[in-house]
């Protein structure tokens, strides 16, 4: 009888467990600094649930998700925007911005979403990468408008990139 030795698998974890040395847990990845923004697109508003990290927002309680866009004819549409913090030498700033589509029907209690899409959009907007170009304009103009709003002095310090993706 063999025994099977334990690997060790890729983790997302909230803090730093090294913190600093480059021993074990040196693979993790930290959300320490990503937010999820929800936008609803008829609304014209943007929030912050934080919820949606574990797929546990308001928008996304109760429904039960498929991935076929088709089965959900009635569905209220909503971007979640993945973002990104980092600091620089004069403080913090938008680093990563990376949007994902989904619907919610309320009524019928289902809701469409690729999570493969949502995970890896999550993971490029932690690895800093800008991908808002498939948005309709209304929305990247909400936003802009959002993060502006939030705080100026970070979208100031902001990537020319992500200025130019917003900009409508």
């Amino acid at each position: 009888m063999t025994e099977k030795k334990k690997k060790v698998e890729f983790q997302i974890i909230k803090n730093d467990p090294t913190d600093g040395h480059r021993g074990f847990g040196a693979g993790t990845l930290s959300l320490e600094n990503v937010s999820p923004v929800f936008i609803d697109i008829e609304e014209k508003t943007a929030f912050v649930d934080i919820g949606a990290m574990h797929a546990r927002s308001q928008v996304e309680r109760g429904i039960k998700f498929t991935h076929v866009k088709e089965d959900v004819p009635n569905g209220k549409p909503y971007w979640l925007v993945w973002v990104t913090i980092d600091r620089k030498e004069d403080g913090p700033y938008y680093a990563g911005v990376a949007a994902c589509y989904m619907t919610v029907d309320r009524e019928a209690r289902r809701g469409y979403k690729s999570l493969p899409e949502h995970v890896n959009r999550m993971d490029k907007s932690l690895k800093r990468n800008i991908i808002v170009d498939h948005m309709d304009e209304s929305s990247k103009k909400v936003l802009s408008d959002f993060l502006q709003n939030h705080d100026e002095g970070m979208w100031e310090r902001s990537s020319d990139e992500l200025k130019q993706s917003l900009s409508v």
